[in-house]
């Protein structure tokens, strides 16, 4: 079980990446709820930028490293 990763996911780039998608789906929900369709798509782009700085983070190595070992 050396592949196995003591942080559990708890870094800086998992941390922004939840923390956007998170406020995306309340900014989209509460704009569906009000009923404003423009509200919805901007809460839409936000889970879609937190999506893209999380991939970006990662690759910048704020987040989780890869195995270098074959699980095979």
């Amino acid at each position: 079980m050396s592949g196995e990763h003591s942080n559990h996911g708890n870094t800086p780039a998992a941390w922004t990446l939840m923390v956007l998608i998170s406020i995306g789906f309340v900014v989209s929900t509460t704009a569906l709820v009000l009923g404003s369709w423009m509200g919805f798509w901007i809460g839409v782009a936000i889970v879609a930028l937190g999506g893209v700085v999380g991939g970006v983070m990662k690759a910048a190595g704020m987040g989780q490293p890869r195995d270098t070992a074959s699980s095979h």
